[in-house]
């Protein structure tokens, strides 16, 4: 009786253990062609984005993080924690023998998932070789619409939907089956969105859906963008309510950033301000992207953090959040956030460095450049202040810097020195 009543009263002390005990979980979602602009928490206007606002609100938000200027550079990145000038190969493709976060998450025993947007080769047993476990993909092996009636590759098996369907309600209906069926053991989800990419076409939810659209090429209008963001708002919305009904919330930490500036030409406001998509552009419009950040009672509420943070930032810092080891941290280029996440001060970058080059095999063209808070150096010897110009109208050559501006090319060029050897041989 004694013993019995000794397991009762160890019990909630036992089920709280291994409750701290069990890693968090972790969701990185990665929203395509989104701009630092389009985001209501960041300033923007033109759009409604309810469920990222309150994800910022009761999470952190950062002001300065950069992608490449383009999807394919942007995703190698991420998924490596290595610069473009280390592991790039071309467009539509990424290096087979790169690893990825979702092989180290896998090795540490995290089921792992990947669904949504592919393009990183066509290779069939790809998605499994970099790390996932299974996989929901639009432009995998193929390359048919992905909105209205969409076709996808789930898991190996090429599916073509009808109906009315729409390929991003199938991808997130994916992405919460697997949270409901891992829920009892810890899992990374890689959720690189397909929305807002154009052709910018009507969503279930516009006044002009049209559930037997066919093709890419119908009922494309500018107007559309903003459904497509609120639709991708709502679809996020989703995905954490999943996670709140499976008691999940509090052990997963949220990550959401965009893969580029977004489309070129798009128009957005910032109040009285008009920005300007700049998507496959080296300035400001065509690489600052949203970075929002949550996980309950580890992140304070609506901070806001100003470090510059990049792309290769987030394997490093996904993986220490999980305590998953990186065999081989001394090759990443990215520095681990976590710290500026959970309140600390960290090891705040002083510089990103771009190597961008994403038509390579078509033409080798290489705009290399290195940029602070308020200057940019290109390899060039092209020098910008940002603050000035950040729409880059008015370049200065360095010998004509003078005071802090001689000063910070003087840095900057120290810094892109670093890489001057940095592209192996064999890529060349």
């Amino acid at each position: 009786m004694k013993k019995y009543l000794l397991v009762l009263l160890l019990a909630p002390l036992l089920a709280l253990h291994a409750a701290a005990e069990r890693k968090p979980n972790i969701v990185l979602i990665l929203a395509d062609d989104l701009g630092y602009e389009t985001i209501d928490a960041n300033g923007g206007t033109s759009y409604k984005t309810p469920v990222l606002d309150q994800l910022a609100a009761s999470g952190s938000r950062f002001t300065y993080c950069y992608a490449q200027p383009l999807c394919t550079p942007t995703r190698v990145q991420l998924m490596t924690g290595r610069s473009n000038a280390r592991n790039y190969i071309n467009f539509g493709n990424m290096d087979p023998q790169s690893v990825t976060f979702g092989n180290h998450f896998q090795q540490a025993g995290y089921a792992t998932c990947i669904a949504g947007k592919w393009q990183l080769g066509q290779g069939l047993a790809l998605p499994k070789k970099f790390g996932f476990d299974e996989y929901c993909l639009w432009q995998h092996t193929r390359r048919p619409p992905r909105y209205a009636n969409p076709g996808l590759e789930i898991n190996g098996v090429q599916k073509n939907f009808t109906n009315g369907k729409y390929g991003p309600d199938i991808v997130n209906d994916y992405a919460l089956d697997f949270i409901t069926r891992n829920k009892s053991k810890p899992f990374f989800l890689y959720y690189p969105m397909m929305l807002t990419h154009d052709p910018y076409q009507p969503t279930p939810d516009s006044k002009d859906w049209d559930p037997k659209a066919i093709g890419e090429g119908v009922n494309q209008a500018p107007a559309h963008f903003g459904d497509m963001v609120a639709y991708m708002d709502k679809l996020i919305g989703k995905l954490l309510t999943k996670l709140d009904e499976q008691g999940l919330r509090e052990n997963t930490l949220v990550l959401f950033v965009g893969d580029n500036g977004t489309g070129r030409g798009t128009r957005s406001m910032m109040g009285g301000r008009v920005v300007i998509g700049r998507k496959g552009s080296t300035v400001d419009a065509g690489m600052h992207v949203p970075l929002i950040a949550n996980w309950p009672g580890r992140i304070a509420k609506g901070s806001v953090c100003s470090d510059l943070v990049d792309t290769t930032d987030f394997l490093p810092t996904i993986c220490e959040a999980s305590t998953v080891k990186i065999p081989e941290p001394e090759k990443l280029d990215g520095r681990s956030f976590l710290p500026q996440l959970l309140g600390e001060k960290g090891r705040p970058r002083d510089w990103i460095y771009a190597w961008y080059s994403p038509r390579q095999g078509q033409g080798n063209k290489v705009t290399e450049f290195v940029f602070n808070h308020h200057y940019k150096l290109y390899r060039d010897g092209k020098f910008v202040d940002l603050a000035k110009d950040p729409d880059e109208n008015a370049a200065l050559p360095v010998a004509s810097l003078a005071g802090d501006a001689a000063k910070a090319a003087q840095s900057l060029q120290t810094a892109l020195d670093q890489f001057k050897d940095a592209r192996p041989a064999a890529l060349h």
